[in-house]
């Protein structure tokens, strides 16, 4: 197969995964929205994408595409070939779509980024690997929800404390007309975050392949074509996660819907000024359980916490392992 022709699989691929992303990751920006009953699930979706798609605005004009470029550093540029890269697209999208069917709500971050490594380690060993780069990224599989979970709980307090004279039925008008603000911001957040890391994917293709030097020079149809893809997916839904990410952590109101997702949101916002990419469903979670621990510990199931922590811990091994498996397969094809 001409290398053109495998470029093009490889994009095609990329962009695939970015619209599985979309409706895989949708219940992060919109279970708490849907389960408070806002917005009907169709509503929520359209809402969603519709942030996610002007994410690409404001990536593109003021924050830049500094996740991208990370993304793109996982693998050293000399080890880079496009088998490698199609291993890692195959073995993400395979594990998102098993993940999203089972209802699990794991990183599409950490199964992309864990594909793209597991295949280049097949191929070249560990030395192919950029480890400070993985370490920053596996660091916030913990620091993520971490950091939403202090956030949330922080904003919780406050506003508990502003509205405390604020009647019940009142506050709750109020605050699930700013749960549209709210989760408006998370899936702005969402979208300049994962739209990202399949920038990068597709940029490093292209430098692999001498058709662009950097991430700062790829033509703009990229980074378009991927906030459209996600935002596409998006619309799709994903039902399943709604379900385990709106009920199962805990029970959200919508006071602490708006809570946890502006937490969400500035988590996300911090992330994308230091340039590492993080999982929106790591980030969501960890929000939830601040709103539910600041109303009492026993309010969140840790049971459902604890299965949830080892599965995002498990996605980059299992998806590397899987990544590294298919790209066996594909070296004896092409």
């Amino acid at each position: 197969m001409d290398t053109i022709t495998l470029l093009i699989i490889v994009v095609a691929m990329a962009i695939v995964f970015d619209f599985i992303n979309g409706f895989h990751d949708a219940a992060n920006s919109i279970a708490t929205i849907v389960t408070t009953r806002v917005l009907t699930p169709f509503q929520a979706v359209l809402w969603a994408a519709a942030f996610n798609f002007i994410a690409f605005f404001v990536a593109r004009y003021f924050t830049g595409f500094g996740i991208a470029n990370t993304v793109s550093k996982v693998v050293f540029e000399e080890f880079i070939t496009l088998p490698i890269i199609l291993s890692g697209l195959i073995a993400a999208v395979s594990w998102n779509l098993l993940t999203w069917r089972l209802g699990i709500p794991s990183s599409s971050s950490h199964t992309l980024i864990g594909g793209f490594a597991g295949a280049a380690i097949c191929a070249s060993g560990f030395s192919a690997i950029h480890s400070s780069v993985i370490l920053k990224i596996v660091s916030f599989i913990f620091l993520a929800p971490l950091i939403g979970m202090i956030i949330s709980a922080i904003i919780t307090i406050l506003v508990l404390w502003i509205f405390r004279k604020t009647s019940p039925h009142k506050a709750e008008n109020l605050f699930k007309k700013l749960q549209l603000v709210s989760s408006g911001l998370f899936s702005l957040g969402h979208g300049m975050n994962d739209s990202q890391k399949v920038m990068g994917i597709i940029a490093t293709a292209m430098i692999a392949t001498n058709h662009i030097q950097s991430v700062d020079t790829m033509p703009d149809w990229i980074p378009l074509t991927c906030f459209m893809a996600i935002g596409l997916g998006t619309m799709m839904g994903g039902w399943r996660i709604v379900k385990t990410m709106g009920n199962k952590i805990t029970k959200v109101t919508p006071l602490e819907g708006v809570c946890a997702e502006t937490a969400g949101a500035i988590t996300l916002f911090i992330t994308e000024i230091v340039k590492i990419p993080v999982s929106t469903t790591h980030t969501i979670t960890g929000a939830i359980m601040g709103v539910g621990a600041v109303k009492r510990l026993s309010a969140v199931r840790w049971g459902v916490t604890i299965n949830l922590l080892w599965a995002w811990i498990l996605t980059i091994p299992v998806s590397a392992g899987l990544a590294a498996l298919v790209y066996l397969g594909v070296r004896l094809i092409l």
